[in-house]
């Protein structure tokens, strides 16, 4: 951890200093959103005030506004490490780009295909599937992941698979145990089987290097808010696949690549604090010590930061383990931190968990309990959806100061409730 910039990090962040009548907040709700760094802010900012037209004129506002899309797209083909920027897709969140592309997807599909969905998911890449699939009168097969590993497992996917899958659906990694998925050899059993592979890449983009093109996925989509971006979504399609799509679309509206995905006009303000998010983690990677390309600047910047927020994580899990009657729902031997993002998630023996998050939020620890739109998860490990899980998600802006002041707080309260109950 002495090698990573905190300092310099955290002076990024103007929300990390505020404080609220005296009282400091620690931000540890990160898995459902970020803290921007000013730059972001300021980027949407000078964009609305100096470029804010809309596209396709030959005035000055309405150029500018087409190089910061054009930026935009640039910097997260950067970001994914795409071939192209014509293969990066902007719109309003994940959720609704996974909803119009699998509306895409099954102008290619007939009745009796078959789709494979994860248990592990996200629920924005199941419930646009299944409603597909209702739709369209496809086979749904689900896909469990072992729970003593916390990964879906490539032995147990091959076995769903069949000459008649057209879709596998799976995410990187998750939002409630943290796992992190085996995606390149996941992807190259699927497409062994001849079918395509859409990976939800939301919770893995914060903690990790992405590289579209070794893991040999067709689709891969992300959120910049979970990135300490702004609050919209990026899909990223194999150019040959997305070129052969008939997307919905207004008739007159473009027929480019990637236009014809991106429906009605775009956040344009909104790509410009993207552009600002993607250059953060190049200039994390630059205080790093790397002088490369943006790309290798991010790949460095995630190189420190794996490591950083590693040692948090361990030092959350080792504080977690040893109160009596906790479960951490999730991988917790340090071996196998490489398999994990440093998202924690844990239940406690007869406490609901939102009696718990309710008295930290008290103290101004930020973090949430519930199912936390893991529907699968919580369903296969036997966990009540209406209860859920405490949630604790570090970002690389964190410390170990707050995560021992979070961990005498977890400490305290559940001991109080204990109390308060016998």
């Amino acid at each position: 951890m002495a090698d990573f910039p905190i300092e310099l990090v955290r002076g990024r962040f103007p929300a990390l200093s505020l404080t609220d009548k005296g009282r400091r907040r620690i931000y540890l709700d990160n898995p459902a959103g970020t803290q921007v760094p000013q730059a972001v802010a300021d980027a949407v900012s000078r964009c609305l005030l100096t470029t804010n037209a809309n596209l396709g004129g030959f005035f000055e506002t309405t150029l500018a506004a087409q190089q910061v899309v054009d930026d935009a797209h640039a910097a997260m083909a950067d970001f994914l490490g795409a071939a192209s920027v014509e293969e990066i897709i902007i719109g309003a969140n994940m959720t609704t780009l996974t909803y119009h592309m699998s509306r895409t997807l099954g102008r290619t599909m007939k009745p009796g295909d078959e789709i494979i969905l994860t248990r592990m998911d996200h629920e924005g890449n199941v419930s646009p599937w299944l409603q597909l699939a209702e739709d369209l009168g496809l086979v749904v097969r689900f896909l469990p992941f072992d729970d003593k590993s916390w990964q879906v497992e490539e032995a147990r996917l091959k076995a769903l698979l069949s000459e008649r899958t057209r879709l596998v659906a799976l995410n990187y990694a998750s939002n409630l145990t943290g796992s992190i998925n085996r995606v390149s050899e996941l992807t190259a059993l699927a497409k062994q089987a001849g079918a395509l592979v859409y990976v939800d890449a939301v919770q893995f983009a914060p903690h990790g290097l992405i590289d579209v093109q070794a893991l040999g996925c067709d689709f891969l989509v992300c959120s910049a808010y979970k990135f300490f971006g702004p609050h919209m979504g990026i899909l990223w399609g194999r150019r040959d696949v997305i070129d052969a799509l008939k997307p919905y679309k207004c008739r007159c509206s473009s027929n480019h690549l990637p236009e014809r995905f991106e429906l009605g006009t775009p956040q344009i303000e909104l790509m410009a604090g993207l552009t600002a998010a993607v250059d953060y983690f190049a200039d994390l990677g630059a205080a790093a010590g790397e002088g490369g390309s943006r790309r290798q600047r991010i790949a460095r910047a995630f190189e420190v930061s794996i490591a950083y927020e590693n040692a948090l994580a361990r030092q959350l899990i080792e504080g977690l383990s040893d109160i009596e009657g906790l479960t951490i729902r999730g991988i917790t031997d340090p071996e196998r931190f490489g398999d994990r993002v440093p998202t924690i998630s844990f239940t406690v023996e007869g406490i609901a968990p939102e009696t718990i998050v309710r008295q930290m939020n008290a103290e101004n620890i930020f973090l949430w309990s519930g199912h936390n739109y893991a529907w699968e998860i919580v369903h296969q490990l036997g966990i009540p959806p209406e209860q859920g899980v405490v949630r604790i998600g570090i970002a690389h802006y964190n410390t170990a100061a707050e995560i021992d002041e979070t961990l005498e707080s977890v400490h305290r309260v559940i001991a109080m409730l204990r109390q308060q109950r016998a």
